[in-house]
């Protein structure tokens, strides 16, 4: 069974930076073997996705965080990293790392159902 724990959210002031990590436990693979991604939900709002590394390695991110989040991962950690930059009032949420080991083939890298394993998620508030 695979479990993800979420680190580095805080508070950040708007046109700052953050960088989120999720670890894997319990998994002795690598998270080549998988598709990652970073969902975020603030409050009153559905959750929705952020950015993801599909299976292929094929890198995705929402339009709202394009040339501003970067995704990556550390094979050899297992971790996955989420950079902030740039940040707005409106990135304030709760951040959720997740993945899966099923194909791409057929599924939306941001919806919800792609992926099996959830991390508790980390907050992360932007203020003026």
């Amino acid at each position: 069974q695979v479990q993800l724990v979420e680190s580095g959210g805080g508070s950040v002031q708007a046109g700052g930076s953050l960088t989120l990590s999720c670890a894997a436990y319990g998994y002795t693979g690598s998270f080549y073997y998988m598709a990652l991604a970073w969902f975020r939900q603030a409050p009153g709002k559905d959750r929705e996705g952020v950015a993801a590394i599909e299976r292929d390695r094929t890198t995705r991110y929402a339009d709202s965080v394009k040339g501003r989040f970067t995704i990556s991962e550390d094979n050899a950690k297992n971790t996955l990293y989420l950079q902030m930059n740039s940040l707005k009032l409106e990135d304030t949420a709760m951040y959720y790392c997740a993945a899966d080991f099923r194909s791409d083939v057929g599924w939306d890298p941001f919806s919800n159902y792609r992926y099996t394993y959830w991390g508790q998620g980390t907050q992360v508030t932007v203020s003026s």
